[in-house]
């Protein structure tokens, strides 16, 4: 009887001992498992921007360059933005030979410079502007092609003082000139007496210092220094280049040799974002978008 229950205890006390070895070893596999993989909570970051931007070109383009670039820059401390003038002649050369990442051209291209990428950025209208204190304040466009011709040459012909009219004009290859003669002169040619200046605000400050002045300025230059006269009745303002009612306007184009990438391509998407197109505004031009 004894010895029967000896066995029993004997049998109980193995099995027990075997059931916790097998549990200690499901317990040591299972720790071996690998531990899943979390995946991250954040996407990486884009590569830091870099590099230098040369822009070149229209001068009537390049304050607005200026201030965009300063702002860039400010968001973008590896990228350094070169902003030089020499009419939109030279930009458009500088980007087809791609001697500048960008050129500036205050004009629309002709059909033989349309080998390059081209990126409109702003609106701008092309002010007539005269003396301050001068009575005339609405010019038709016929007559002011023929005053910059040379056709009327007194102020008392078109219900002014009289007064010998100055014709102040932009150098040859300025964006302002190109269009200003596109727009308004047709085949006519400026008068042989008139002062050409090589900026814009060289032709505003000629205007301001000459009773009987008249000039072609960008809108978005345009200060109370000088008068900025009616075309056609209509005011040379923002709203009416929109609306297509006042006519001597323009645009204000950046091009590149082929599609832009790196920091250039950052810089004309800023441009573009509503960020950029706060600045064309605030700026004074005609934003795109």
């Amino acid at each position: 009887m004894i010895k029967k229950s000896m066995r029993k205890l004997f049998t109980f006390i193995l099995a027990s001992a075997m059931t916790l070895s097998l549990a200690a070893c499901n317990s040591s596999g299972s720790n071996n498992q690998p531990s899943p993989t979390t995946a991250p909570t954040t996407a990486p970051t884009a590569a830091e921007l870099e590099g230098t931007i040369q822009i070149a070109g229209s001068t009537s383009v390049q304050p607005l360059s200026e201030e965009l670039a300063k702002v860039f820059m400010g968001k973008n401390a590896k990228v350094k933005i070169n902003v030089a003038g020499g009419g939109s002649g030279a930009g458009i050369k500088a980007a087809t030979e791609g001697t500048a990442d960008i050129g500036a051209s205050s004009r629309e291209l002709k059909s033989e410079e349309k080998v390059v990428k081209e990126f409109v950025i702003a609106m701008d209208g092309i002010a007539i502007v005269v003396h301050k204190d001068n009575k005339v304040s609405d010019l038709k466009k016929e007559d002011i092609m023929k005053i910059f011709s040379g056709e009327i040459t007194d102020w008392s012909e078109l219900g002014g003082d009289a007064g010998k009219i100055q014709v102040v004009i932009r150098e040859e290859g300025s964006g302002t000139r190109g269009a200003f003669e596109e727009l308004v002169m047709g085949e006519a040619k400026a008068i042989s007496t008139a002062t050409v200046q090589n900026s814009t605000g060289a032709v505003r400050t000629a205007v301001s210092q000459d009773k009987n002045a008249i000039g072609y300025i960008s809108l978005g230059s345009l200060n109370s220094d000088v008068k900025a006269v009616k075309v056609d009745g209509v005011e040379a303002t923002e709203a009416n280049v929109k609306a297509n009612t006042y006519k001597i306007s323009r645009p204000f184009v950046y091009m590149t040799q082929k599609d832009p990438s790196g920091a250039t391509k950052a810089f004309i998407d800023f441009i573009m974002s509503a960020e950029g197109q706060a600045i064309v505004q605030e700026s004074g031009f005609i934003t795109v978008k």
